[in-house]
This record gives C-alpha cells, structure tokens and sequence, in this order.
C-alpha cells in the first residue's frame, strides 16, 4: 500500500500515532457502517460510496493543509483503533481538535485522551496553533466528557461550522495553561 509521505510520527507512553494510509481502509468502513459513527455523518445505513468519500477526505486533508488527522495504534501493533487530531477543512470556521473512536477495544483504558493530548501538543507546539476548538454533537456524552478531560471548556460564543446540525463548540487550553 501507498503511504503518505513525508508526515510526521507520534509517539506517546502507549501509542503511535501516524498519517492514515491505505490500509485503514477496512477499518474505516467497519467504523463509518457502524452506530459507533453516528456522531460524524455515518451509521448502518450508510452508503458504502461515503464512506469511501469520508476517508478520501480525511487523507487529503494531509495533502492540501500539509497536516491532519493522526490514526493512532498500540505500540508495536499497527491495527488502526480510531483518529484524533488537527482538523481544519474548507469553510470551518476555526481549525478544530477531532477524534473518533473506531474500536471498542479502545475506549475504558485512556488510550483516546493519551492520542488527543498527543496530537493537540503537535497542533499547538509544531504546527504554532494559538487555539483549537472541538465541535460536538449535543449527544454526544462521551465526546464531551472527552474535551471536558482534556481540559477543555464549552465557549458559547463561538462560530459554528454551517452544518445542518446543532454542534456544541469546546475551546482547548493553551500549551501555557
């Protein structure tokens, strides 16, 4: 399989985090047709071209920003569990903090908080961010206990992307804070 290159590599305690590549793909689809998805456009009833559409676009993000969304893995196991990172596609109003959890295997553990706190120092210490937000889904219980770990805070007066959709907005702390 083609990788993209060159990206960077992250490595936390217990994790590895890299560009996606290819080999995701099955990965992703299991993910994207399952409830798990349901927060981020996919669930059982999707189509099997959008989800092929969704993970083409999480790859070239990397290609046109020259930075994106990380797939994290257990060290010494490449086996993809979901994506966390920085996130900031056409007409977003802010760049964004993103993740989605593609195994059950990684939820109960920290594993996911470990990938984003990873990939938010990469967005603000590398990548010279000043802010990052999260956007969430009002239902989204887990995701916001998340962002509210991660230290970050609900910010009511933030822009919202122009999504269909109610979205709370979740502003990250500083690398100073």
């Amino acid at each position: 399989m083609i990788s993209l290159a060159p990206t960077p590599i992250l490595q936390t305690e217990r994790l590895t985090l890299r560009a996606p590549k290819g080999s995701d793909w099955p990965h992703w689809r299991s993910f994207h047709h399952s409830d798990r998805a349901r927060f981020v456009g996919g669930g059982p009833d999707q189509e099997a071209g959008a989800s092929w559409r969704g993970f083409g676009h999480i790859i070239g993000h990397w290609a046109m920003r020259g930075f994106g969304m990380f797939v994290f893995t257990l060290k010494g196991d490449d086996t993809p569990l979901g994506l966390t990172g920085p996130w900031f596609p056409e007409g977003w109003p802010e760049r964004e903090l993103g993740w989605t959890v593609w195994s059950e295997a990684a939820e109960g553990r920290g594993l996911v908080s470990e990938a984003a706190r990873a990939a938010r120092h990469h967005a603000l210490a590398t990548l010279g961010w000043d802010t990052a937000v999260s956007y969430i889904d009002p239902d989204n219980a887990r995701s916001i206990a998340l962002a509210e770990r991660l230290g970050a805070t609900l910010d009511r007066d933030a822009r919202r992307p122009a999504w269909d959709k109610p979205c709370l907005v979740y502003r990250h702390p500083s690398e100073d804070a």
